[in-house]
């Protein structure tokens, strides 16, 4: 048979053959079933490819989005925390005042650490009245801070002792003030307006200061002592104390290894807690020994506590420290969150002996005017606003002013103490101070930052003879005597008044 062109053309043979057979199934059923089944399942599988293709590209542009939306914070992030040390051991190293040399040598000196990785025995802190752009993270270091090398034939000046003395004595017990007043004994008495002014003046009185009684038969007011441990109280002279109430926080034990032999054998360092604290620390694998210590702490139990606001309740132990030590020339309060890290009789030379001051605390970290700390605490929500707002009103009513660190002259570097670190000589001046700082609180607010100015500038403005010698010194300084921890994790709401 002869052959057409090969250009893609069928042989004819082959192509009579296949018109033969596509004939045959156009006229007959099954091949018409045939065609239509192959036409619908061509219609069917475009369909879902389509559908396919779309939900892959949906998916595509979605997984694009996330991916850009996370680049961009993880981005923004780095900027903002850029000025956070860049290994995990560089920011032990800061919070342990570890200095790294050059040669790979630690030292626990208080050395500040720049943001280029040099060391300084210089105080690089920001300045307390400095101010820092916008976008920048304020960072706050220890700084070196003179303490003498040793205890070692430390004996206390014989001129410091120069103070101001008159004698205080305390209201132990109130009674009803009439048969129809509904009268409710109060830890803080029922001091009246005209007593708290005159308790300002430096002179020999009777005041309110924590502790007071109702008449007979009314149960205890509260911040309860057994007996031994009243006598053990009774015989320290100089104390470090500190609380945990309300199971708020851990336990820092003082740093042994860099206390004095002198110190752990005639200072007291007592803990106070209530029994809810000592069951939870109890329970975490800390338990006081048969003689009632943990570590350096001598744990004395409250009981009875006198407030329902724990941080109200901690101001007593805070403030009262010469009630509670009644035979103590000294005492270092310190916060909870914080561990002591150096010797308590080189930190009383350093701060009260060579300052010849009675009373040493240091400034806050940021804030300087109460107005600044009033509105701090109302936005964080630290206390009730209508309770902060009327306690600040009424001291701008009895002459609060605004610190100004420009003025030389001022009577304090800064209006806001950082109150978590306290130094006292038990003089006069400085237990009538005590005195009336706690007053305030009892009265007001709990958030003794908004207090301490005006009551130090009041006491200062009534008694202008007789000196109070208060000493404020850096934060950084505070942050080279303790190591600082962050609270129990715990939920908190606003405090009401």
């Amino acid at each position: 048979m002869a052959l057409h062109r090969t250009n893609g053309e069928l042989f004819t043979e082959r192509r009579s053959i296949d018109d033969a057979v596509f004939n045959s199934f156009e006229k007959s059923d099954h091949g018409s079933r045939v065609l239509r089944r192959g036409r619908k399942f061509g219609r069917i599988t475009k369909h879902k490819l389509s559908r396919w293709i779309f939900l892959l590209t949906a998916l595509l542009s979605i997984l694009l989005t996330v991916y850009g939306l996370k680049m961009f914070f993880q981005a923004k992030m780095e900027s903002k925390f850029s000025t956070i040390p860049h290994s995990i051991q560089e920011e032990r190293n800061l919070q342990e005042n570890i200095v790294v040399s050059d040669d790979g040598k630690t030292s626990k000196e208080n050395i500040v650490v720049s943001d280029d990785g040099k060391t300084s025995k210089e105080n690089i802190v920001v300045s307390d009245d400095g101010k820092m752009s916008k976008g920048k993270r304020r960072k706050h270091f220890p700084c070196e801070v003179g303490l003498l090398e040793s205890v070692d034939g430390l004996v206390e000046p014989k001129n410091y002792t120069n103070f101001t003395w008159f004698s205080l004595e305390y209201v132990d017990r109130e009674d009803r003030t009439s048969k129809i007043d509904l009268f409710e004994p109060r830890f803080g008495g029922h001091q009246t307006l005209e007593e708290r002014e005159t308790s300002f003046y430096a002179k020999n009185q009777t005041l309110h200061c924590g502790f007071v009684k109702g008449p007979p038969g009314h149960p205890s007011t509260g911040f309860d002592i057994n007996e031994k441990d009243k006598a053990y109280m009774y015989r320290c002279k100089v104390a470090v104390s500190s609380c945990i109430f309300g199971s708020s926080d851990f336990l820092r034990r003082p740093t042994s290894r860099l206390m004095s032999q002198y110190s752990k054998d005639n200072v007291c360092f007592v803990m106070f807690l209530d029994d809810q604290t000592l069951s939870k620390l109890s329970s975490e694998g800390s338990s006081p020994d048969e003689k009632g210590y943990i570590g350096l702490w001598k744990i004395v139990v409250v009981k009875n506590l006198p407030y329902e606001d724990m941080r109200r309740t901690g101001k007593v132990p805070k403030f009262l420290s010469h009630r509670l030590f009644p035979n103590s020339r000294y005492s270092i309060w310190l916060d909870s969150k914080m561990r002591l890290n150096s010797d308590p009789m080189l930190i009383i030379e350093y701060f009260l002996w060579r300052r010849k001051a009675e009373y040493a605390i240091s400034n806050h970290y940021d804030r300087h005017n109460v107005w600044e700390e009033v509105l701090q605490n109302k936005r964080l929500n630290k206390y009730n606003h209508t309770a902060i707002d009327e306690q600040f009103n009424f001291y701008q009513s009895d002459g609060l002013p605004k610190v100004d660190p420009s003025k030389p002259n001022d009577p304090l570097p800064s209006y806001v103490p950082e109150g978590s670190f306290i130094i006292r000589a038990h003089t006069p001046m400085s237990n009538l101070f005590s005195c009336l700082w706690f007053n305030e609180v009892d009265r007001f607010t709990s958030r003794d930052q908004l207090s301490f100015a005006y009551t130090y500038l009041k006491l200062r403005r009534m008694n202008p003879e007789r000196p109070f010698q208060l000493y404020m010194f850096k934060d950084c300084e505070r942050r080279a005597l303790v190591k600082l921890f962050r609270h129990r994790a715990l939920p908190s709401l606003p405090e009401t008044a």
